[in-house]
C-alpha cells in the first residue's frame, strides 16, 4: 500500500533547533479551563437557585438537634426511709416520619413494615402506628411513652439486624427513623398504700394530685438539655455537641410510718367492706410532735394503674371531706366548761328524757328516765342533753355562752386550715357564733351543725393528750438534696389551748368513757394500757341530696393515757350493714390500729390501772 504524502524534509545537521508555536496549546488549555468554570457556574446556579429547596431538605437530615434531659424526680419515703414513690428508667419511643417516606427508604410501604415490627414490642395497634409514621410534614411523633429499657434494647437490636440485611442487599432498613428519649417513670412500690396522700403523676411527668402535686416544684428538679448533630436519624458523636446537665429533684421524707399506714389501711378497708359503708378514714398522730403517722382511707386506688382508677376515689378523704362529727366533739364543750371553771368533772347534772329549747325538744340517743350524772358521767354516757346543759353554763346569756364555745372551737383548729397546705383541703364549716340559728346554738355543743375534716378531729385529741398545747399537724419531716444534705422541715406551730390541769381532767374523763362499765367506749380497751377515748354517732348529711340520711360513726382517743404517745381517729360514713354506732363500727378499728401502733413504736405498757371517775350521783331525797 503506497503512501502519497511527501517525505518530511530533514533538518540539516548542525542547523539551530526551532521551537513549535505555543499558541494552539494555550488556546486549548484556556478552552478547557473555561469549560470547567462554566461547569462550576452551572452547578452553583443549580444548587443555589434551581435545587435550593431540595438540598435544604437533605441538609435537614444532618443538623443540630436539641433534646430535653428530664430531671430525675425526687423519691418520697416514709419516716424510716422506705420508698413510697420512686422513679425508674424509661424511654419514650419516638419517630421522624420523614425518614419513613419512599424517597428516604427506597420502598413505598416503609410505615407499614415498621409498624408491623414495632406493634408487638410497643403493645400498640398497627394502624395507629402507621398513621403516626405517615404523618405528612411531621418530624417528630411519639409512638409510645415510658417503655422499659428492655423494650428499647429490643428495638435497637432489631434495627441493627435490619441494617446488616440492607448492607448485604437482602432487606430494607425501615427502622432508621425510630429514636428514644429518656422519660423516667414514676412507680409506687406499695401500690394502694397511702395513695390518697401521695397522689399521682400525670402523663407529662407532673404531679396530678396529693403530695405529688403539692410538692411538684421541689420533687421535679430542673430539666437539662443536650444539643447534638444527627444524620439519617442517627446521632453523630462529637459534632457540635453541648450539654446542660439536669438537676435532680429533692427526695422528700414524710412523717408517715409505712407499717402503721399498712395496719390502718387494712383495718379501715375491712370495716368499710364489712359494714357496707360509703367510705372510711383512719388518722394516726404522734401526740407530742404532731406528726401524722398514718392517713388511711377506703376505698382507694393504685397510682401505678391510673387507667383503672375510679375518679371518685382519687382524693384524700382525711383532708378533703367535711362532715358533722357528732359526739367526739363533746370533748371541746367539756374543755371550755372546765377551763372557764363553770364546772368540774364531779359536778352534778340532772338529765331529763327531753329538754325543750328554742323551737324543738332535744333527746339523747336512747329513751331513758331522768339521769343523775356527774359531768364525767355526761361524757361517759354521751348525753346530748347533759352536754347542752353544761354548755349553757359558759355565759350569763345564751349569746354569751355561744361566743365562749365558739372561741374554743376555733382554738382547737375548727373552721380553719390545718396548715398542711394539702391540695383540696377543706377548712370545714364553722359559722360565727352570732350566726348560729336557734337549733345550732344547742346542737353545736354535741357536734352537729358544724363540720370538720378527719385531721382536724384527730388534732383535738392530740391537743388534750399533749397537756393542752396544740401542735400543728405535719406530713413532711425533711428533704434530701442531690448532694445528700438533709434539710429538716420547719418546726410546726404550737399554741396553748387549755391549761395542763384542764387537759389532765379531760384525760381522766375520757378514760372513764373507756374504763367505766357505764361508758360507751369499752371496745377500745387494750390489755396493759390505759386508754382515753370517745365514741361518736352523728346524723349524716347526704352529699348528694343535702339532707340527713344515715350515720357518721367515729371513735377518737389516745394511749397510754398516763403518758400519751399516739392518737388514733376512725370515721366511717354511712354504714348500711350491721351496727352503725361509733362504738361498734369504729371502736374495733381504733383498738386494732392502736395496738399495732403501740407495738411498732415500742411504747411500754401502762403503770397503774385507772377505774374511772364517778359517773352518777344519788339525788337528794
Amino acid at each position: 500500500m503506497s503512501d502519497n504524502r511527501p517525505p518530511r524534509a530533514r533538518q540539516p545537521e548542525g542547523a539551530p533547533l526551532r521551537l513549535g508555536n505555543p499558541r494552539p496549546r494555550l488556546r486549548l488549555i484556556g478552552f478547557g479551563l473555561t469549560l470547567v468554570m462554566v461547569a462550576f457556574s452551572v452547578r452553583l446556579l443549580q444548587v443555589q437557585a434551581v435545587g435550593a429547596s431540595s438540598y435544604a431538605e437533605q441538609a435537614a437530615l444532618n443538623r443540630l438537634v436539641e433534646v430535653t434531659l428530664p430531671a430525675e424526680r425526687g423519691d418520697i419515703t416514709d419516716r424510716n426511709g422506705a420508698a413510697l414513690a420512686t422513679t425508674v428508667d424509661a424511654y419514650d419511643i419516638t419517630a421522624d416520619p420523614l425518614l419513613f417516606t419512599e424517597e428516604q427508604t427506597g420502598i413505598p410501604d416503609a410505615p407499614e413494615r415498621a409498624a408491623a415490627l414495632l406493634a408487638p414490642l410497643l403493645e400498640r395497634d398497627e394502624d395507629e402506628l402507621v398513621a403516626l409514621l405517615s404523618e405528612p410534614g411531621s418530624r417528630y411523633e411519639v409512638l409510645a411513652r415510658q417503655r422499659t429499657p428492655q423494650v428499647w434494647r429490643q428495638i435497637q437490636d432489631l434495627r441493627s439486624n435490619l441494617g446488616e440485611q440492607a448492607a448485604k442487599g437482602t432487606g430494607h432498613q425501615v427502622l432508621a427513623g425510630v429514636l428514644a428519649q429518656e422519660n423516667p417513670k414514676r412507680v409506687y412500690p406499695n401500690e394502694e398504700l397511702a395513695a390518697a396522700i401521695l397522689g399521682f403523676v400525670n402523663s407529662e411527668g407532673q404531679g396530678g394530685g396529693g403530695l405529688e402535686a403539692q410538692l411538684d416544684a421541689q420533687l421535679s428538679g430542673e430539666d437539662g438539655s443536650i444539643t447534638y448533630a444527627q444524620s439519617g436519624g442517627r446521632r453523630v458523636p462529637t459534632v457540635g455537641e453541648s450539654e446542660q446537665p439536669a438537676v435532680p429533684g429533692l427526695d422528700t421524707e414524710l412523717t408517715l410510718d409505712r407499717d402503721i399506714q399498712w395496719a390502718a389501711q387494712n383495718a379501715i378497708s375491712a370495716q368499710v367492706e364489712e359494714s357496707g359503708a360509703d367510705d372510711g378514714t383512719v388518722v394516726v398522730q404522734d401526740t407530742v410532735t404532731g406528726e401524722l403517722l398514718a392517713l388511711a382511707s377506703a376505698p382507694g386506688y393504685n397510682p401505678n394503674d391510673m387507667a383503672s382508677a375510679d375518679a371518685a376515689d382519687l382524693g384524700s378523704p382525711a383532708l378533703e371531706d367535711a362532715y358533722e362529727l357528732g359526739s367526739t366533739s363533746k370533748v371541746i364543750t367539756m374543755a371550755a366548761v372546765l377551763e372557764e371553771q363553770a364546772a368540774t368533772p364531779s359536778t352534778h347534772v340532772t338529765v331529763p328524757n327531753r329538754l325543750p329549747r328554742a323551737d324543738r325538744s332535744f333527746a339523747d340517743h336512747e329513751e331513758h328516765e331522768t339521769l343523775y350524772l356527774t359531768l364525767a358521767g355526761v361524757l361517759a354516757a354521751s348525753s346530748n342533753i347533759g352536754t347542752i346543759l353544761a354548755a349553757e353554763e359558759l355565759g350569763d346569756t345564751q349569746e354569751e355562752a355561744n361566743e365562749v364555745l365558739h372561741s374554743y372551737l376555733e382554738a382547737f383548729g375548727f373552721g380553719k386550715p390545718t396548715g398542711l397546705g394539702f391540695p383540696g383541703e377543706t377548712p370545714g364549716i364553722l359559722a360565727g357564733s352570732e350566726d348560729w340559728n336557734a337549733s345550732q346554738q344547742y346542737t353545736i355543743p354535741f357536734g352537729q351543725g358544724l363540720s370538720v375534716n378527719a385531721v382536724q378531729a384527730a388534732s383535738v385529741y392530740s391537743t388534750i393528750a399533749n397537756g393542752g398545747e396544740r401542735v400543728a399537724p405535719s406530713l413532711v419531716r425533711g428533704t434530701i438534696g442531690p448532694d445528700g444534705q438533709y434539710e429538716p422541715a420547719p418546726a410546726p406551730a404550737r399554741e396553748r389551748v387549755v391549761s395542763e390541769d384542764t387537759a389532765e381532767q379531760l384525760t381522766q374523763m375520757l378514760e372513764t368513757v373507756v374504763a367505766s362499765p357505764e361508758g360507751t367506749g369499752a371496745a377500745a380497751r387494750i390489755p396493759g394500757y390505759r386508754v382515753a377515748g370517745k365514741t361518736g354517732t352523728a346524723n349524716r348529711v347526704d352529699p348528694d341530696t343535702g339532707v340527713y340520711d344515715g350515720y357518721t360513726s367515729s371513735f377518737a382517743g389516745f394511749a397510754p393515757a398516763d403518758n400519751p404517745r399516739v392518737t388514733v381517729y376512725c370515721v366511717v360514713q354511712n354504714p348500711t350493714e350491721g351496727p352503725y354506732t361509733g362504738s361498734e363500727v369504729c371502736g374495733p378499728v381504733f383498738n386494732e390500729v392502736m395496738q399495732f401502733s403501740l407495738a411498732a413504736l415500742q411504747v411500754p405498757p401502762t403503770g397503774e390501772e385507772f377505774a374511772g371517775l364517778p359517773v352518777t350521783f344519788e339525788p337528794d331525797a
